[in-house]
This record gives structure tokens, sequence and C-alpha cells, in this order.
């Protein structure tokens, strides 16, 4: 890439970022402030903070938020509640059903299974909590 062609992708770029951080993040006026400080002025220029929403403005959106969330859950559940009600009759096809444990993955060739791969992901295994008990309290004996 020739330097031109970089200068001309980087400069835009570059021109928007430093914009975003005098405008918008308060840079300006401090800018402002040291130069007019610089000048022996005896001005004094109080930066403007950005205007914060108030403890009341956070409540209701985060109220809002939340009723937006239920309405959409409770939106949810009749369309679900419809279409089960009329899908095959009333049956739940999926009643008794457990989720795969893993799902394969596309490809030509075989693939292999693990060791545990035949083993129920819900089987709680072999509880081995006492088997520091068996040896009592002679481990020495043991690591020989």
């Amino acid at each position: 890439m020739k330097k031109a062609e970089l200068k001309k992708l980087l400069k835009p770029m570059i021109k928007e970022c430093i914009k975003e951080v005098i405008f918008e993040d308060g840079i300006l006026s401090n800018i402002v402030a040291e130069v007019a400080q610089g000048l022996g002025g005896t001005t004094l220029v109080e930066a403007q903070q950005p205007a914060r929403p108030s403890f009341e403005d956070s409540v209701d959106r985060k109220a809002l938020m939340e009723q937006q969330r239920e309405a959409a859950s409770k939106q949810r559940e009749q369309l679900l509640s419809s279409i089960n009600a009329d899908a095959y009759g009333g049956v739940n096809v999926f009643e008794g059903t457990m989720p795969l444990s893993k799902g394969g993955s596309i490809s030509n060739e075989p693939q292999g299974q693990g060791p545990l791969s035949d083993v129920d992901p819900q089987d709680p295994g072999v509880d081995i909590s006492g088997i520091m008990g068996l040896a009592g309290n002679n481990w020495s004996a043991h690591m020989k």
C-alpha cells in the first residue's frame, strides 16, 4: 500500500477521533482554560461537565426496561401457548426428551468418539470423598 493511499484512509478516521475527544469528552474547555491562563489573564473559565442523568431518570429507565421485558415475556408466552394448543392435537411431542449432550460437526470424514462418549452427562459418577479414610493416617507407607 502506498503512503498516499494509507494517508487517504487514515486521515478521516483520525480526524473523527480527534473531534470526538475534543468536543464530546470536554477537552476543548480545558484547552481554552489553559490558553486563557497562559495569556496572563485572571479570568476563570469553568469547564462544563456533561449532564449526568439524575437518580430519578435512571430509576424510571430501569422501571421502563423491566416493563418492556415483562411485556415481551408475556407476549412470548401467549404466542407459544396459542401455537402449542393447536399443534399436534394438543400433544406435547417433546415430553420426556432430553437435550443432546453435544452436537456433532459436519464433515465427510468419520469422527472418532471419546472414552466417555456413551456416558450420560447427568451421571454423577463414583463418590471418592472417603478415599482418604481407606489408608488411614499412614499415607507414607503407600507412597513407597
